[in-house]
C-alpha cells in the first residue's frame, strides 16, 4: 500500500492512497465469504448459498460498497500507523465515496483520498524580554465594613411599614408579569421569559433587578397596582432581550424595613465561630488583603498570556474547535444545573446550534493562549515533577472530599495546570511588569482556572459565605471528558 502526504491548511494532512489488486480483490472476497456464512435465502441452507445467487440477491453493487468501506476503514488505519500520524478527530474522504463505488473493481488497483485533523504546529517567537502593564489590586479597609453591612442586613429583623410609601432600603413583596411590547403598531406584545412571579420578596437596592424596575417601585403605596418601564441592558445574557424595553405589571402586597442588630460581639458570634467582632474584623482584613494580592497576580498572568498570544502563529483544526466549544458549553450547563436551571431547555436542539457559535471567538482564544503557553514550555523544556503531582493532587483531593473521582483526568488536570503555573513565572522572570492603579486598563478576559479553589470566609465562618468549586474539578470528580478523549 502506497501512501503520499501532503499538508492541508487548518492543520489538516491530506492521503494519496493506492491499493494494491490483491488487497481490493481480498476486501471483495472476505464479504461474500462473510455474507455465504450468514445470509438467509429461502431454498438454502444457512452457508450453502451459491456465489452467483448471493450476489444477485443482494446486488454487486452493495457488495462492493460494504468492500470498499472495510477497504477504506483499514487502510487509513495502517496509513495512520505506517506514516505516525498524530491524528486527531476521523479520517474524512476526500474523494467522494459513490464515485469509489462506481469505479471499483475487484482485482484492480485504485487510489483514493482522505484528510485529518492533526495537532497544530505552533510557532512562537521572541516571548522573552516580554513588556505588559497590569491593574494592582489594593485592599480598601471599606471591603471589611461593606460586609459586615451586608451580613447586618442578612440578619435583619423585617418590620411590616405602614403610612408611607417605598423608599429604597425596604423590602417590598410583589407580583409582577412583563411583556415585551411589539414593535409595530397593533402588534401583539410578548411575555417576557421567566418575567412573571408572585409573593416575590426583592430588597428595594439599586442595581438589585434590570434598570427602571426598583425604581419604578419606589414610591408605591402597599395593595397599588402600576405598569413599570424598563430596559435590558444591551450585554444582557440573554440575546432575544439584550437591549429592549420592557413593561411590567407589579402590584406591591406588602412592605417591610430592616430593624437591623448591633454590630457587635453577639453579632460576631451568630455569623461566625469568632467569639468578638474584633476577631472577625482581623480575620476578614486578612482574607480580603489575601484576596486582592492574588487578584494581582492572576491580573500580572493575564497579561502576560494576553501579550504572549498575539506572538503565536497557528492555525488550529476544526476538531478542537468544536471540542473546547463542547467543553465550554458542558461546563456552562453543570454551573447552570447547579442553580436549577432547567438546562434541558437551554441546551435544546434548536438553540444549541446557536450557542455553538457564539462560543467559537471564546474557544479559539482559550486554545490560542494554551497553545502559546504550551509551546513556551517545550521551548523552554519547563516540566512538572512528580513529587509537585502528587502534592496538588492531595490538595485538590481535599477540595473533592466525599466525591467520585477519576483519579486519570485528576493527574491531567494537575499536571496541566501546574505546567502552565510555571511557564507563566519563567515568562514573567524573562520579562517586565509594569503595575498601574486598578480600572485604568482595559484587562479584557480571564484566564480560564481550572482546579484551583477558591473558599470564600465559610473556611472559618461558615455561615458567611458558600464554598465555590471551580468547575474543572467539577469535572475531575464526575469523570466527565471530552470527546476528543473519549475517541
Amino acid at each position: 500500500m502506497k501512501v503520499t502526504q501532503e499538508r492541508l491548511p487548518a492543520s489538516q494532512i491530506g492521503l494519496e492512497i493506492e491499493i494494491t489488486p490483491e488487497m481490493s480483490k481480498n476486501a471483495y472476497e472476505q464479504v461474500i465469504q462473510k455474507y455465504t456464512r450468514s445470509a438467509n435465502i429461502p431454498g438454502f441452507r444457512k452457508g450453502k448459498v451459491p456465489r452467483n445467487i448471493l450476489i444477485q440477491r443482494l446486488g454487486k453493487d452493495y457488495i462492493k460498497a460494504m468492500a470498499l468501506d472495510d477497504l477504506i476503514n483499514n487502510c487509513l488505519e495502517k496509513a495512520r500507523e505506517q506514516e505516525q500520524i498524530n491524528a486527531i478527530g476521523q479520517f474524512e474522504l476526500k474523494t467522494q465515496f459513490e464515485e469509489l463505488v462506481k469505479d471499483f473493481e475487484p482485482g484492480q488497483e485504485m487510489a483514493f483520498s482522505a484528510k485529518v485533523d492533526v495537532e497544530p504546529e505552533a510557532k512562537v517567537d521572541n516571548y522573552k524580554g516580554l513588556v505588559v502593564k497590569a491593574e494592582e489590586a489594593k485592599y480598601d479597609p471599606a471591603q471589611v465594613d461593606e460586609f459586615l453591612e451586608e451580613r447586618r442586613s442578612q440578619m435583619a429583623t423585617l418590620i411590616p411599614v405602614e403610612g408611607r410609601a417605598a423608599q429604597l432600603g425596604d423590602v417590598a413583596i410583589v407580583d409582577f408579569v412583563g411583556v415585551i411590547p411589539s414593535e409595530t403598531e397593533g402588534g401583539e406584545a410578548k411575555e417576557v421569559p421567566g418575567g412573571k412571579a408572585q409573593d416575590f420578596q426583592m430588597d428595594l437596592k439599586e442595581g438589585q433587578f434590570i434598570p427602571g424596575f426598583i425604581e419604578g417601585i419606589v414610591g408605591m403605596n402597599p395593595e397599588e397596582t402600576k405598569e413599570i418601564s424598563a430596559q435590558f441592558p444591551a450585554e444582557y445574557s440573554e440575546t432575544d432581550l439584550a437591549g429592549k424595553p420592557a413593561v411590567f405589571t407589579v402590584t406591591l402586597k406588602e412592605l417591610k424595613e430592616k430593624e437591623l442588630p448591633e454590630l457587635d460581639d453577639d453579632l460576631a458570634q451568630e455569623i461566625s465561630e469568632f467569639e468578638t467582632i474584633a476577631e472577625l474584623r482581623e480575620f476578614l482584613e486578612k482574607k480580603f488583603t489575601k484576596e486582592k494580592e492574588d487578584q494581582t497576580k492572576q491580573n500580572k498572568e493575564l497579561a502576560i498570556v494576553n501579550e504572549l498570544v498575539t506572538h503565536i502563529e497557528v492555525e488550529i483544526p476544526e476538531t478542537l474547535i468544536k471540542n473546547e466549544v463542547q467543553q465550554m458549553l458542558a461546563q456552562s450547563a453543570m454551573e447552570l444545573s447547579q442553580y436549577g436551571i432547567d438546562v434541558k431547555e437551554l441546551f435544546s436542539s434548536d438553540k444549541l446550534p446557536e450557542m455553538q457559535e457564539r462560543s467559537r471567538p471564546e474557544a479559539i482564544e482559550r486554545l490560542r493562549r494554551d497553545l502559546a503557553i504550551a509551546t513556551v514550555a517545550k521551548k523552554e523544556s519547563i516540566t512538572v515533577e512528580e513529587e509537585e503531582i502528587a502534592a496538588e493532587s492531595v490538595k485538590v483531593m481535599e477540595q473533592l472530599k466525599g466525591k467520585d473521582v477519576d483519579p486519570d483526568r485528576l493527574r491531567q488536570v494537575v499536571t496541566e495546570d501546574l505546567l502552565k503555573e510555571k511557564t507563566i513565572k519563567f515568562l514573567e522572570e524573562n520579562g517586565t511588569v509594569e503595575l498601574v492603579p486598578e480600572g485604568t486598563l482595559d484587562t479584557g478576559s480571564e484566564i480560564p482556572q481550572t482546579t484551583e479553589v477558591e473558599t470564600q470566609v465559610e473556611a472559618e465562618t461558615p455561615q458567611a459565605s458558600e464554598t465555590i468549586v471551580e468547575v474543572e474539578a467539577e469535572q475531575v470528580a464526575t469523570g466527565e471528558k471530552s470527546q476528543e478523549e473519549e475517541e
